[in-house]
């Protein structure tokens, strides 16, 4: 399983959900804040590298909500410039494997990059590396039955 590297917009209910699939499949997450961190010039642009301009922003966003910003208007550059003075609008996550980086959290890419199958537990194992592993379980539970999130198919 993969170490991720997940740049979070705390409290964002869609990422914590992602965490979970992420978690589910067996990686282990070091989660960091996308919109406390100040980002370089490159650094944020190792991220954006392949995406269009318009996926680089938070479509949630009030500011594109509203209209105030038009992300579909503005040359790369521009949208550079804004998204490094305001990070709240950046699309979220940003997902780092490795060198590989990514923006924004599409299934289909993720499962076949690092998968997103969940694990079963061990063999012999009361819960795995779920709760038991996490030091939530007193031994006395029943193991939580594995989900398979819609779309996504089982392997093996």
């Amino acid at each position: 399983m993969a170490h991720v590297v997940f740049y979070e917009k705390p409290g964002f209910a869609g990422n914590e959900r992602q965490k979970a699939l992420l978690r589910q499949a067996g990686h282990e997450l070091e989660v960091r804040d996308l919109v406390a961190r100040r980002w370089a010039r490159d650094e944020l642009l190792d991220f954006l590298h392949d995406a269009r301009v318009e996926d680089w922003f938070d479509r949630t966003s009030p500011a594109v909500r509203s209209g105030r910003i038009d992300p579909a208007a503005l040359s790369p550059g521009q949208a550079l410039e804004l998204l490094l003075a305001e990070p709240g609008l950046l699309r979220s996550p940003f997902i780092e494997v490795g060198r590989r980086k990514e923006i924004g959290f599409l299934s289909a890419v993720i499962d076949e990059w690092i998968g997103l199958d969940p694990v079963e537990p061990a063999a012999g194992s009361h819960c795995g590396e779920g709760a038991c592993g996490s030091g939530g379980c007193d031994g006395g539970e029943e193991p939580a039955p594995t989900l398979v999130p819609l779309g996504l198919k089982r392997r093996g």
